[in-house]
């Protein structure tokens, strides 16, 4: 599970997250909205340990992110939008060097990455060097490389940019199944209809800010529409000041 406990962090002057707080529970899929320079991002660095917070604290599976780095992060995989790959790897020499980093042993490497390998319709680039790949292709070998550890805790931003509909789907469908099954799943998207197809709950950001928060119901109750998800979001991001 993820807590996020009164989370601040400043840049300077710009408070990119204000105050934030929330709770994701284990195995629940929960949607991040919000327009650009909204501290989405910020948000998830400060949860995945990259930058550390002005004041607050973020805990994965009850570990503190500070203060316990290392068991927190091995039950964390992380999928920023653009993900550093070490592009004179082949994709093979990839999930083994993403393998032991989390320790696991050789058969466990070779068996997850089989199956994922195939489910993500990889084969034919698997012998290849990650740096002649297309976009779409590198974004579908670092999902697997992150579920191979099977974490308990998936954060992923933006994962369909650069994908075909029809990998996109084998995204969608593997991400809701594995949240089904019990890991918890952070999104951050721009894609409304990713968030109202697939998110137990929405949390929208704004100025640093998380101005709403839960099922697609219940936001559209704090916002005061009863339209579809663009028309609250639109509404409610309207209504606060955004981040410069």
């Amino acid at each position: 599970m993820i807590q996020l406990e009164h989370l601040v962090k400043k840049f300077g002057d710009l408070t990119a997250v204000n105050d934030v707080s929330l709770t994701i529970g284990r195995g629940e899929f929960f949607a991040m909205l919000g327009p650009n320079a909204a501290g989405k991002t910020t948000t998830i660095k400060l949860l995945t340990g990259l930058i550390k917070p002005n004041s607050g604290r973020a805990r994965i599976c009850g570990f503190d992110v500070q203060t316990e780095p290392l068991e927190a992060r091995r039950r964390l995989a992380y999928v920023p939008d653009f993900p550093f790959l070490y592009d004179k790897l082949t994709a093979w020499e990839f999930f083994r060097f993403t393998g032991q980093m989390f320790r696991l042993d050789a058969a466990r490497i070779e068996k997850n990455a089989q199956e994922l390998v195939a489910r993500f319709h990889l084969a034919e680039f698997a012998d290849r060097t990650l740096e002649g790949l297309s976009h779409g292709t590198r974004q579908r070998i670092a999902i697997v490389s992150a579920l191979l550890h099977d974490p308990e805790v998936f954060v992923i931003d933006e994962p369909m940019v650069g994908l075909d509909p029809q990998h996109a789907r084998v995204v969608k469908d593997v991400l809701k199944e594995r949240s089904l099954a019990g890991m918890t799943v952070l999104l951050s998207t721009h894609q409304l209809s990713i968030a109202e197809e697939m998110a137990d709950r929405i949390g929208i950001i704004n100025g640093g800010k998380l101005i709403a928060v839960g099922t697609r119901e219940q936001v559209r109750e704090q916002s005061g529409s009863a339209g579809a998800l663009e028309e609250v979001f639109l509404k409610l991001t309207a209504d606060a000041p955004s981040t410069p």
